[in-house]
């Protein structure tokens, strides 16, 4: 995929609108600096009157925004978000994909099919981290794992089920597990079913997040020589698991959007 070097600098406002599979952040940015965040349940965004009436607010308070970036993963709310930032902003409205001009060389033999999540978290790991090769974990949902060298190439990824989607498994598929509510164990085996699952849930996560990492961190040093490598953390879950991750990983709650501005920068003077 393209690569482009450093990113264009601008202090103009911008909307990003990062939909998720369960919560849609939308985040108003000065240049680099946040100044306000909002989050709702993407559900709830079906239809264009839904983001008209979330937007409505956003643009009354900042009317000189006129520049959006969306990064979804949720193709059925695409085109609608993407309809109503341009049916309201007068400038530019850009969408996250790999065609776009990256921080770091892509190389994925279906460059498409790539989430735009990973996309931006990438880009936000590699300006976080320009000399370093980067573990990037994305705990939502599904569980995404990438990895970049300290060359700036991409060198592959992981992609597992969240927590979320295990409880709910356990439930749908079985006749009498409970779905129950994920927060960190107080012990590590349970005394009760909800605990059992809970427990089980959270400490197979867990080690299999220790166990991928160490994997991974022994093929970098030993397939390229890569010894100074930084672990990041973003996601609904990071918080919890990132807490008991023997490698202490970064946890950068905004990194999906924060990556998606950087984006917008690298590429709004080659689209404008």
């Amino acid at each position: 995929m393209r690569y482009s070097g450093e990113p264009l600098s601008t202090d103009t406002l911008l909307l990003v609108v990062e939909t998720g599979n369960t919560t849609t952040s939308m985040v108003v940015f000065s240049g680099s600096e946040c100044l306000e965040v909002h989050k709702i349940p993407s559900p709830s965004l079906s239809g264009h009157d839904g983001i008209s009436r979330l937007l409505a607010p956003v643009l009354m308070k900042y009317p000189d925004l006129c520049d959006a970036v969306l990064c979804s993963v949720v193709p059925s709310l695409e085109r609608s978000i993407g309809d109503s930032l341009r049916r309201h902003l007068t400038g530019q409205v850009m969408q996250v994909s790999s065609s776009m001009r990256l921080p770091f060389m892509l190389h994925y033999n279906s460059p498409d099919t790539f989430g735009p999540d990973r996309i931006a978290f990438c880009a936000l790991s590699q300006s976080l981290f320009p000399e370093h090769a980067v573990i990037a974990l994305d705990i939502g949902t599904a569980i995404t794992v990438d990895v970049l060298d300290s060359s700036r190439n991409y060198l592959g990824g992981l992609i597992m089920p969240g927590l979320y989607l295990m409880a709910s498994a356990l439930h749908e598929h079985t006749a009498r597990l409970p779905l129950v509510t994920l927060d960190r164990q107080e012990t590590l085996l349970g005394y009760s079913t909800v605990e059992c699952i809970r427990n089980g849930i959270i400490l197979g996560c867990v080690s299999s997040m220790e166990g991928a990492i160490t994997k991974i961190t022994s093929w970098l040093r030993k397939e390229y020589n890569e010894h100074d490598i930084k672990v990041i953390a973003t996601g609904g879950s990071a918080p919890l698991v990132a807490s008991m991750l023997d490698c202490a990983p970064v946890v950068e709650e905004l990194a999906v959007v924060k990556g998606t501005r950087l984006l917008f920068e690298l590429n709004a003077h080659f689209l404008g």
